[in-house]
């Protein structure tokens, strides 16, 4: 089985969120998330699928080291789903 997160950030400016995004990349890595994909929704929402090797890891980084990255990066809210390939 695969594990994967969907992620969904609300954000105030796609620039800031890439920009603060891509300079998170090392970090991201040591918390076990690797990005597959990522795609935009309108001006203001941004969706990423991760590819995840250890769920718990990723999910403790996201929910505290990642919120310095969400101030980074003008995140307004975000929500995470751990998803298995069927």
């Amino acid at each position: 089985m695969t594990n994967q997160i969907i992620a969904r950030y609300d954000i105030a400016d796609y620039a800031q969120f890439r920009a603060a995004f891509d300079a998170d990349a090392e970090d991201r890595g040591h918390a076990s998330l690797s990005v597959l994909q990522i795609w935009r929704e309108g001006a203001q929402r941004v969706w990423v699928l991760y590819q995840v090797a250890d769920g718990k890891r990723a999910m403790d980084y996201l929910d505290s080291a990642g919120q310095v990255f969400n101030g980074r990066a003008g995140v307004q809210a975000s929500a995470f789903h751990t998803v298995q390939t069927a």
